[in-house]
């Protein structure tokens, strides 16, 4: 696949991110991934639900033939920034055991809520396979 990151070369280094992302291949386009389990149950704190919105996109992309690396760009939408915030290194642990070091280029957004209701997170993602 032909992925080049684009990182203008005056620019700060982002951590846990990529300022963009070029790219050719398959596109494979989530919808707005919540953190519940195959039962639809719900972890109460942040950073599990969010490692299991991880899980949830990570078979996602293994059902469409991709892979993490594959991961161009996520948006997150959150009911609670400072929640996401405060949960930051456990929050990237979570990210690693799924995604590993790959940063796409990435959006948060807090938002007043959610469909589900208890739902603190949301993300969609991309990803474009090799053909």
């Amino acid at each position: 696949m032909t992925l080049r990151i684009l990182q203008p070369a005056d620019w700060p280094r982002p951590r846990g991110y990529a300022n963009g992302i070029a790219a050719q291949g398959r596109i494979i386009v989530t919808g707005g991934v919540v953190g519940w389990n195959a039962a639809g149950v719900f972890p109460e704190r942040f950073v599990d639900q969010a490692a299991q919105v991880f899980a949830n996109i990570r078979a996602i992309l293994t059902e469409g033939g991709a892979e993490p690396s594959h991961l161009i760009r996520m948006t997150w939408y959150l009911t609670d920034i400072d929640e996401y915030l405060a949960g930051q290194r456990d929050l990237g642990k979570a990210y690693r055991i799924h995604f590993g070091a790959h940063y796409p280029a990435m959006a948060a957004v807090q938002v007043a809520r959610l469909i589900e209701p208890k739902a603190k997170l949301e993300i969609e993602a991309t990803a474009v396979v090799p053909l």
